[in-house]
């Protein structure tokens, strides 16, 4: 039987869409069960209807910064639609890491794919991708550049990580 995935988002949707496509490609042999966003703003809920995912809102500003209240409805939601992977594209955001390796001086950057774990960015890498840094970058063309390479990346480990899983 093929995982149901759940992927989360909060903004646009970019590598869910990267994510999606693979799957009905049959790239990845899983199911895209549903999309999660966080933020009632976020274009990657309408364009999951586009791609027939179903969708779901939980508006974590309703919680009133109450995070295990917030936790706990996203819990019941997984638990509803059971899920066998939780992907994290963009879910949330913590530090312009782009403007920071710019303002470094450093001469790449990237991504990587990872387990979550409690601590940030501390679970295993499963993958990761580098770009160059040219002296004319900004934070906005160094995103753009990363977010090419997060598009090949993220549908790559997944497919590797459920295939590893049927070992």
């Amino acid at each position: 039987m093929k995982p149901r995935i759940a992927i989360l988002i909060s903004g646009g949707g970019s590598n869910m869409i990267s994510l999606v496509k693979s799957i009905n490609a049959n790239k990845i042999n899983a199911v895209a069960a549903i999309v999660i966003s966080n933020c009632k703003d976020a274009n990657g809920l309408k364009r999951a209807k586009d791609l027939s995912v179903p969708s779901k809102l939980i508006d974590q500003k309703k919680f009133e910064g109450n995070q295990e209240f917030f936790e706990e409805s996203l819990h019941e939601t997984l638990k509803k639609e059971n899920i066998d992977i939780i992907c994290l594209a963009g879910f949330m955001k913590i530090l312009n890491t782009h403007q920071r390796a710019i303002d470094a001086s450093d001469n790449k950057s990237g991504c990587s794919v990872h387990i979550v774990t409690a601590e940030l960015d501390g679970g295993m890498v499963l993958g990761q991708k580098f770009v160059n840094i040219d002296k004319n970058d900004t934070a906005q063309s160094l995103s753009k550049k990363v977010l090419i390479e997060e598009h090949k990346l993220y549908p790559e480990v997944l497919n590797k990580f459920i295939r590893d899983l049927d070992k």
